[in-house]
């Protein structure tokens, strides 16, 4: 390698040849490698110079290869294109050596995060990050990998698996839905303090809805806790701050540890569900692949 770069005094300057030979332009390569034209002049001067022999035939506006240019540039254009392919392959190979999972704070967190002792034992060599995101991401134009969206099932581009149907019932600490003695009937919980999510981008249901589904009369209170993100109303509820939508596949680790109780008789089906999604149109990579397998398998 050493004896190549004696001959040819700079790898620069092969780069400089191989975009004034494609182009047949010195004007064209210099604009090309973003370069003054009489820079690109003195590099092929010198690589001439180097090598002893001419390597174009200059007229007034144009530049043509002799016949030594010509099999110089067949050889370090065949060159390029190899270590082009090479570099874009490993570029890619890089860019897919993790897998972006996009979701709500409140899904990574409370669905997510208590499964991935599991995930890795399951996959020990895949790179698994969760992506947050108060709005649902373009998954093509961000490059994500996969997914979490509330919805039909049916989105432009998108592949879709269900992970949850969106049960919602009421949820609040123990202690507070046991201070809530007079909870005979739905109507009542409206004496009780309720928790209201407020997202900002996000389309979710808010407790007007759910008492609509109910038939109960309901008048939006103008006070009471208003918060902007699902996790901080389950870390509200938690705390003892009242009752709080209570999402099943979100919530069920937090009602297995005793954190909160769920009033499962007034359970809500929506109708909508939580999907994983991912791209139509470009393909997974493997270890993409492999984490939406386990994903849909539990």
């Amino acid at each position: 390698m050493q004896d190549l770069w004696k001959l040819v005094s700079s790898p620069r300057h092969l780069l400089v040849f191989e975009a004034a030979a494609r182009t047949g332009s010195f004007t064209h390569a210099a604009r090309e490698l973003n370069v003054q034209q009489p820079a690109v002049s003195a590099a092929i001067k010198q690589l001439e110079g180097s090598l002893g022999t001419r390597l174009f035939a200059r007229a007034h506006r144009s530049v043509t290869l002799t016949q030594a240019g010509e099999r110089l540039y067949n050889e370090v254009s065949s060159a390029f294109a190899r270590i082009h392919g090479t570099a874009s392959m490993l570029a890619q190979r890089s860019a897919q050596a993790h897998v972006t999972l996009s979701a709500s704070t409140a899904f990574a967190h409370y669905w997510m995060v208590p499964r991935l002792a599991e995930f890795h034992e399951a996959h020990p060599d895949i790179d698994l990050r969760l992506q947050t995101s108060e709005r649902e991401p373009d998954i093509d134009a961000e490059g994500i990998s996969l997914a979490i969206r509330r919805g039909n099932g049916s989105w432009p581009g998108c592949e879709s698996h269900l992970i949850a149907p969106e049960m919602i019932s009421p949820i609040a600490a123990p202690r507070v839905n046991a201070a809530a003695v007079n909870l005979r009937t739905i109507g009542n919980l409206l004496n009780q303090s309720l928790i209201h999510l407020e997202e900002p981008i996000r389309e979710r249901p808010g407790w007007a809805d759910f008492f609509a589904h109910w038939k109960v009369p309901y008048t939006e209170p103008k006070t009471g806790l208003r918060l902007n993100d699902y996790a901080l109303v389950l870390q509200a509820a938690i705390a003892g701050e009242g009752f709080a939508f209570g999402w099943h596949h979100v919530t069920d680790h937090l009602i297995a540890q005793g954190l909160l109780v769920r009033r499962n008789e007034w359970a809500w089906n929506t109708g909508a569900g939580f999907y994983l999604v991912w791209s139509s149109s470009s393909p997974l990579s493997a270890q993409a692949e492999q984490v939406r397998d386990w994903l849909m398998s539990l």
